[in-house]
């Protein structure tokens, strides 16, 4: 896997982190991700996964509405929260791959509510990484590694591979969370 810390600690960017990486080591690297992902999940029960966690440092400056910035995330969301975010990389990175502009965001994220079972967890995580690997295999032979794009003001500009990698750099944020939660839950259970 990446070391995502230089990234974390604004001492490289994505394009810094993406320089060698062609299409075969993502795809490598997101299946360790996704394997990643399934192993911090892997001792979960069904009430894990709708167990609202104490997290002091719940701050969702994008949340929909005003009373949701502070809620602290069930395990069932942030695994559709990471798996979306991975998968917008990788649609994005497709379009930069084909030579074409982002021109705008290219997100669906299953409803968080709605993941509520070990089992549902599992399958959006395999379910993302048939998705990324699908787009992976929809890069043109010879990619436009040339194409970049900034996605955000004060942002690096980026190209297929530093998109793609982007979108494992968030599920990397996400991966303590999510062992953070399981433990978390398995101590609830213990002290029940």
């Amino acid at each position: 896997m990446i070391d995502f810390g230089p990234l974390h600690r604004r001492e490289a960017s994505l394009q810094d982190l993406a320089a060698g990486l062609d299409r075969d080591d993502l795809a490598r690297l997101t299946n360790e991700m996704c394997d990643l992902q399934l192993a911090s999940i892997a001792q979960a029960v069904d009430a894990d996964v709708v167990m609202v966690p104490e997290d002091s440092e719940a701050n969702d400056k994008y949340a929909a509405s005003p009373e949701d910035v502070g809620l602290s995330w069930t395990l069932g969301h942030v695994v559709v929260h990471t798996t979306a975010s991975s998968e917008e990389s990788a649609a994005l990175a497709l379009v930069l791959a084909r030579g074409l502009p982002v021109e705008s965001r290219s997100r669906y994220e299953v409803p968080w509510e709605s993941a509520r079972t070990v089992a549902v967890i599992r399958r959006r995580i395999e379910e993302s990484r048939r998705i990324r690997l699908a787009m992976l295999t929809a890069w043109p032979d010879e990619p436009h590694l040339d194409n970049f794009y900034a996605p955000y003001e004060g942002r690096p500009p980026m190209n297929a591979v530093g998109r793609f990698i982007g979108g494992l750099a968030h599920d990397d944020s996400h991966l303590a969370q999510m062992r953070k939660i399981v433990d978390q839950a398995r101590q609830r259970r213990a002290a029940a």
